[in-house]
């Protein structure tokens, strides 16, 4: 029992990557009433069902003649490789494939006692009762037919996966590059605000303090530029009533923004308005910049394609860090699938 060939070992690999998408799929297509391919890669692979395959399959060997050993191993065998495979993954690409965070006892959401306890039932019935069939099928196949299948599957599985993985470093560098331009944004409209919000001379006073203070903070303005925003604020008109965390409703307020801006700095007489021509025009190059590469555009290449699919083959993706930003790139997805 169990007994097999390294080229049938990788054959058994492919097979249960296979059988796990199907599952997979299928399950989520379901919870989401419509139809996912469900995955890191786009193929009908899923490598971490290859691998808890083979795993419980080496696992069981030894105790397969008592159940219940059979199935504490594969509890425990299943759960390591999960945690290992989700850690993993989050350290690379910054999201989690998957979240078991609103689970009963979970670790970080990346373990959690329904999954455990789910991997151990499925470990005795596919070991007890799918393996037998599924091992009759394999040693009836020609190994010479069998070699070549493998050698086929092995190309077309390796390509897949290193787009997958390029595709996956692709996201997480776009949801870290989003999260540094919503916070030069919010700098944007933090400076804008007080821009527009000057009313007259008696603050001329404040102008270099401000300008000084709010360029140099990432969170917000300094305490000083804070207090001279605050007064500005109370007396201005038409200063947003706060800042958003997402892109696009940031990129709105801007744009309003820095319409106010000009209104105002080409029809005031006051010669301290000539103090931020230089500055608005600095930060409008620096806002079209960041618009112009956040822009959504058509899906006009194959990465594009892939990445939007990715996003939305994974429905449970998640990311404490980047929540707001990886939000935006699904609905972002969903809004291109539904135009196509």
């Amino acid at each position: 029992m169990f007994n097999y060939l390294p080229l049938q070992w990788l054959f058994l690999f492919y097979a249960y990557s296979f059988f796990g998408w199907c599952f997979e799929s299928t399950y989520v297509s379901i919870l989401q009433k419509h139809p996912v391919n469900r995955g890191f890669m786009r193929g009908p692979f899923l490598p971490l069902y290859g691998s808890g395959g083979i795993m419980m399959l080496i696992l069981s060997k030894p105790f397969y003649n008592n159940i219940v050993l059979v199935y504490i191993a594969g509890c425990i065998g299943a759960t390591i490789l999960e945690y290992v495979t989700g850690v993993t993954m989050e350290s690379l690409f910054k999201v989690r494939y998957w979240d078991y965070s609103d689970k009963f006892l979970n670790y970080k959401g990346h373990i959690c006692l329904e999954s455990t306890l789910f991997w151990g039932v499925l470990t005795v019935v596919f070991t007890h009762f799918l393996q037998i069939p599924i091992e009759h099928a394999l040693l009836s196949i020609p190994y010479n037919i069998l070699s070549i299948v493998t050698m086929i599957l092995t190309v077309y599985i390796s390509c897949d996966f290193m787009v997958a993985f390029k595709i996956a470093l692709d996201l997480r560098d776009v949801l870290i590059y989003m999260e540094k331009a919503k916070g030069e944004m919010q700098r944007m409209q933090k400076r804008l605000d007080v821009i527009i919000a000057f009313k007259g001379e008696e603050m001329m006073e404040g102008i270099e303090d401000v300008k000084e203070g709010i360029i140099t903070t990432v969170d917000g303005i300094s305490e000083k530029a804070a207090g001279i925003g605050d007064m500005a604020i109370n007396i201005g008109n038409g200063i947003t009533g706060g800042i958003s965390e997402r892109l696009d409703a940031l990129s709105d307020a801007l744009e309003g923004s820095f319409a106010k801006v000009k209104d105002k700095v080409s029809s005031s007489s006051a010669e301290y308005m000539d103090n931020f021509r230089d500055e608005v025009t600095e930060l409008y190059a620096k806002y079209r910049i960041i618009k112009e590469r956040m822009t959504p555009r058509p899906i006009k290449n194959f990465y594009d394609w892939y990445r939007n699919r990715t996003i939305l083959g994974n429905p449970t993706m998640a990311s404490k860090k980047f929540k707001s930003s990886l939000e935006e790139m699904r609905e972002r997805a969903e809004r291109l699938s539904k135009k196509k």
